[in-house]
This record gives C-alpha cells, structure tokens and sequence, in this order.
C-alpha cells in the first residue's frame, strides 16, 4: 500500500519517490485538476438545469408546477458543497469486460463520488457510488480482487484534495490492512450534523446497503458499529436503484426524537436525496394532542400487542344485529328487506374481516342490492342508478346508523381507559383485573379535547384509526433505535409499510424503556415482516478500543449473550475516570476537552441538567441543547442521559454514572441507559464521579 501526503518531502514509509516538479508528471496535481474539472461540470450540469424553458412544453398548469418543482429539485440535488469531497476514491480495472462482465475496460479508470458527474460531451467524470461499477470500492479485497488492479482512496482537507493512497490488489506483497485515510476519516473530528460514511463504507456494511427492495433487514449493531448511517445509505441506494417506484410511494426515516432526527438530517442530501421524509413515532400518531404521560406500569400495558384485541373487541361490539326488517319506498311500490336477510348481510361482512369502516361504507349498498334482487324478480329491469339511489333513502340510512354506527376512534379509546364496566367487558381473558387498573383514569375525563392523552394513548389511537380506515402504506420506511419500542409502537410502524420493506436499526443492550425489545424475532413479527433477515455488525468504528472494553462490562448484566463490539480502531482513544468534588471539577473536564479539536458532549443525568447548565454559565462556558448545531466557536453540548442515543461527539465528559442508573425505574433499564452513554464518544471520554460507580463497572 502506497500513500501521497501533502508534503511530497513528507512521505509515509511506504511512499513512492517524491514525484517531479511538472505537474503532467506529479499524481496529486493531475488528481486535483481532475477535481477541479469534475467541480466546473458539476456547475455546467447545475446551470443546464437552471436554464432549462417549460413554458412550451407543458399541456397545463399542474403539470407546469410538477415540471417546475422537478427542476428545482435537480438543481438543489447538483449544488456543489464546497467542503464536501466530491469524489473520494478511484477504481482502475484489470482487463476488458468479458462475456460475463458488465462493465470496467482495460485501463479504464473510475472516480467514484456521492452523485454521477459528466462533461459537455455526456462521459462520466465521477460515478455514483450507488453504480454496479462503483460496488469494487467497497467489496474488492486480495481474496477477491474483483477485476481491480488498483484502488485509490483520496485524503482532503476541507473540499481540497491533500493526498492519496493506493491498493494494488493484485500484488501480493501489500498488507490487506486498513489504510492510514481510511482509519483518518473514520477518526476525523466532527463538529456539526452527523457525516455521511459513503468514503468508508465496509464490505460488511456495503452488503447490507444494496440489499434489495422487497425484502426487510433487521441490523443489530453494538456502538460504533455504522447502522445509522448504513440504514440511511441503503434508503440512498433504493433511491437510486428504485427511484421511479418510490417516488410513487414514498419512504421515511423514524427516529426515536427530534435532536436525534436533527443531528441526521444533512446526510441524505450531502448523497443527492431531498425527498425522504423523517419523523419520530410520535409524529406518525399525533391524532390528538399529548399532555399527560404513564407511569411505567401504566405505559407498559397500553404497549402490549394484547390491546389490539381489546380495541378490535371495543370496536366491534359497537355493531348491532338488525331487528327489524327496512322497508324502502319506490313510487307507488314498497320493498322490504326482512331482518333475518339483514342479519346474514351483517354476518357476512363481519366475517369478511374487512375494516370498520369499509364495511359500514359496503352495507347500504349490500341492502340497495337486496332490493333490486326483488325489483328483478317483480319484472323491473332496475340499474346501478337505482342501486345508488336506493342506498341513499331516509330508510337505508337510518337502518345503517342503527345496525353499523359511525366511531370516532379518539371517542372509542376515551371511552375504554374511563369506563371501567366497558373496559371490562372488552379486556376479559385478555387483560387482568391489575392490568385494567393500571391503565384506567383516576379521573376520567369528559371530551377527547380536554382528556390527558399521554404518547402510549396516541399510538392507542392510531391502532383505532386503522381497524376503521387503512392506513397509507409507503415503499420503504426506516426505523432507527427500534429496540426501545412497545409492541404496539411496532405495529403503528408496521401499518406504514405493509406494502412496502423496511430497515429496521437497533441494539438491543441499549434498550432503555420498560419493554424494551428482548429478541428480534418477536419484534419483527409485530411489525409484520416476520420473514425478514437479521443481520448483526461487530466491527466498531466510532467508539476506540479502551472506551468500548470499559462500557462492555455491562453488558453481561444487561444483555447477557450478545457478542461485544469490537473495534478495529488502531488508536485506542483517550479514557480517564476521574474522582470530582463538585461541578466546578466537571466544567474543569470540559476546558479541558475543547482544547482540543473537536465536538464536545457533557452527558449527565436528567435530574443534574439545571444545576451543571448553571456551572457552565457561571464559568463562562458556552454549550448548546441537544439538537443545537455545533459550530467551531461552541462545541459543547450539555445532554440529559434520556437524549444521548444515537448521538456522538469526539469527546464527552460523562458526570456521575450512578446518577444516570438511579435516574431510571429499574436497574436494568438504568443500567442500559449508562452502557449508552459511555459510548457516545468518537476520540476521547472522561468519567467523573463523587459517589462510587455502579458495581458492575468494577
């Protein structure tokens, strides 16, 4: 393996010769006037888009603005983000494509970059890195070296090219290990969003990315490991390789918060995609307003997959079998559908197993068709105009509003957590007595607008809303942080992609509720997508060595059997546990660490927030909220524990461990929480504490 620095009298010990003062002969001048080429493209393709006249080639308006908005949309997806590499690797194949090779020529060479450039005359300057061609970068190893003889990865320095390094697959001398840019850019300090990966993606994780459309993957992956960012480089993928369909149907990305959604939401479009909706589960369900909250008991039961059933129960029982026969008056004639005929037309539809709502929708047509069946057999010839007009008289309407009566689902789930009679009756053999308990109001409440909703209402809601009307399905859905959600949770997921796939993040030693997911297997099939593959990441390449060793003691306590990550990091990081007498000891910390280069997160318990937020501003210490950008001039996030997952900061000073255990209901959970945030760190952590740490960190 051979390395380019900056400096040609600099050379790493593997270097070529220093290259000549011509620059047709100098590598990193020809590289970087390559780049500056692709960039003057990029701007030429950016400006045709500009220039592009519709006003003559449109039928009407609404296609004028859908025309327009595409056009805006490309023109945004081709800015050229000055600090963002535009291409950062090159592929030179071997030979010839041959009759089972797609692509690549002999001495042909490929810039591979976040989106496809081409020149005035249409050839490609960089190639997506979504592109089959492209796909070498990621996989090609001495093994298997996949028709490349040399792969070439490019180190920058804000948006200019400052080096290069070379893998010649082909020569069995060079070491297959990791190459000094690719460990810099997995160690390259970040202040700001969250990065995209697309320069250091790994085989593994690459796999994982192009898997197809139709099937759902499950990524269990310990700290460090990528599966944020392979989750959201797959949705990139599917955009690429699917795009016609999923612009159809659309795809979203769930989060477990909105700091979390913030800290990710550039990283789609430094990959060229705008159109991908992001959300929390809260978001998908917010049919009512939320200002109350459970207590874990209480959350608990409304979680469970069994309220389904009560709520199916609740829904149904609302349907009343007829009794009396209608009778519908045409003219000077009078038709009557007798009660017993009413009832099996009920049956039927209840049998069907259709929503609520569709078969309150299909029962006066049922009845209208019931009519003319007598009108055909009294000689008339009557039409689908009769029909319809049967189904909307006074009589058929009344007898709808009495046998199959309209329910609004907030009123339906009102009604269930304040009456208890009624609760009982629809919970019996599925919930327990306690259980009823747990969740019934002690103060019930009189309307939808004044009752104190709390989040596991709302998802209550949402399953309502669905056994009444179908719920949108998209193309594709990503659900980060998935194991920290309720069994109905997953189901209020699962109905937004039961047409679709999904990629489904998590890990389950960070499951920091009360029902935090146990097995993956369970989860997926409450999510629907019961057949979908698990795949699990070991390979860590956020969290250094020292720091994942320490936090690994935890986990068995916590997720006794799950494999530890391990991480590929060569630099084992910084790491010191320190004894501190007060708050002024962890705004010390804190000094410490921002001189160094870098983000900066305190994370404490939710309880210590107020009083270290008060300690930074009496020492003069600038610091953000979580979801607040960092900029070079403040990059110190203050975090509350409850916030920490998902983010990730080059260093953090974590304060009281034991605060952060005992700030939860139970010590697993707590314990949980702590395993998060000791591993939020990229380069550096330091732990302070007054009271002893947890035991099970000895």
């Amino acid at each position: 393996m051979s390395t380019q620095p900056t400096q040609p009298t600099q050379p790493a010990p593997s270097a070529p010769p220093a290259p000549s003062t011509s620059p047709d002969d100098d590598p990193l001048s020809r590289e970087r006037a390559h780049l500056a080429a692709s960039r003057a493209a990029l701007r030429a393709m950016r400006a045709d888009a500009e220039s592009l006249d519709i006003r003559d080639v449109t039928a009407n308006w609404v296609n004028a603005q859908v025309l327009e908005r595409q056009i805006q949309d490309r023109v945004k997806a081709l800015a050229d983000l000055g600090g963002t590499p535009l291409f950062f690797g090159r592929l030179d194949y071997l030979h010839a494509p041959g009759a089972d090779r797609a692509e690549g020529a002999e001495g042909e060479r490929f810039y591979i970059g976040r989106r496809h450039v081409h020149d005035a005359d249409g050839d490609p300057m960089v190639i997506d890195w979504r592109a089959p061609v492209s796909q070498p970068f990621y996989r090609a190893s001495k093994k298997d070296p996949m028709d490349i003889g040399l792969r070439r990865r490019f180190g920058y320095t804000g948006g200019d090219l400052t080096a290069y390094e070379d893998e010649h697959l082909s020569d069995p001398a060079e070491s297959a290990s990791a190459g000094r840019l690719l460990q810099q850019e997995i160690e390259r300090p970040r202040v700001g969003p969250m990065r995209d990966i697309v320069a250091t993606i790994q085989p593994e994780q690459d796999e994982i990315v192009r898997s197809g459309l139709s099937g759902t993957v499950c990524v269990q992956g310990g700290p460090g490991t990528g599966k944020t960012a392979v989750g959201l480089h797959r949705v990139a993928y599917l955009l690429y390789a699917h795009r016609e369909r999923l612009a159809r149907t659309g795809t979203l990305v769930i989060g477990p918060n909105r700091s979390f959604l913030h800290y990710i939401e550039q990283v789609l479009p430094a990959l060229g995609e705008l159109v991908v909706e992001q959300a929390t589960v809260d978001d998908l369900v917010a049919h009512v307003e939320v200002r109350g909250a459970d207590d874990a008991r209480a959350a608990a039961v409304k979680g469970d997959a069994r309220m389904a059933e009560v709520l199916r129960r609740a829904l149904y029982a609302h349907v009343r079998p007829p009794t009396e026969p209608v009778v519908v008056v045409r003219g000077s004639r009078r038709w009557r559908v007798p009660a017993y005929e009413l009832q099996e037309i009920v049956q039927e539809l209840l049998e069907r197993g259709i929503r609520y709502g569709a078969a309150r929708e299909a029962l006066p047509q049922r009845i209208a068709h019931a009519v003319l069946v007598q009108m055909e057999r009294a000689g008339e010839a009557p039409d689908d105009r009769v029909q319809n007009a049967v189904a909307r008289t006074g009589a058929v309407k009344a007898a709808v509003k009495e046998i199959w009566p309209a329910v609004d689902p907030a009123r339906l789930v009102l009604r269930l957590l304040a009456d208890a009679d009624f609760l009982a009756t629809h919970a019996e053999g599925v919930l327990s007595d306690e259980e009823q308990k747990a969740i019934l109001w002690a103060r019930p409440a009189r309307s939808v607008k004044s009752a104190p909703w709390s989040p596991a209402d709302a998802v209550l809601i949402d399953e309502a809303t669905d056994l009444i009307e179908r719920t949108h399905s998209l193309g594709h859905v990503v659900l980060d942080e998935a194991q920290d959600l309720s069994p109905m949770q997953y189901r209020a997921v699962g109905r937004r992609c039961t047409t679709g796939s999904a990629t489904v993040l998590g890990d389950l030693a960070q499951g920091t509720t009360p029902w935090a997911t146990r097995d993956w297997r369970e989860a997926l099939a409450h999510l629907g997508k019961g057949d979908a593959a698990i795949e699990e990441l070991t390979a860590g390449f956020r969290v250094p060595t020292d720091v994942i060793a320490y936090a690994s003691r935890l986990l068995p306590h916590i997720a006794p059997g799950l494999a530890p990550v391990r991480s590929i990091r060569e630099n084992p990081g910084f790491f010191e546990i320190r004894d501190a007498t007060g708050a002024a000891d962890v705004v010390g910390a804190c000094r410490e660490l921002l001189g160094r280069e870098g983000s900066v997160g305190l994370i404490a318990a939710d309880a210590r927030v107020p009083e270290l937020a008060r300690a930074l501003a009496e020492a003069g210490v600038a610091h953000l909220r979580p979801g607040e950008e960092t900029t070079r001039d403040t990059r110190l996030t203050l975090v509350p524990a409850s916030l920490a997952k998902g983010l990730e900061y080059d260093y953090v000073v974590l304060d009281e461990p034991q605060a952060v255990v005992d700030g939860e209901p139970d010590e697993r959970t707590g314990l949980r929480r702590l395993y998060v945030t000791l591993t939020r760190a990229v380069s550096g952590l330091i732990v302070t504490h007054a009271a002893p740490l947890p035991p099970q960190l000895a």
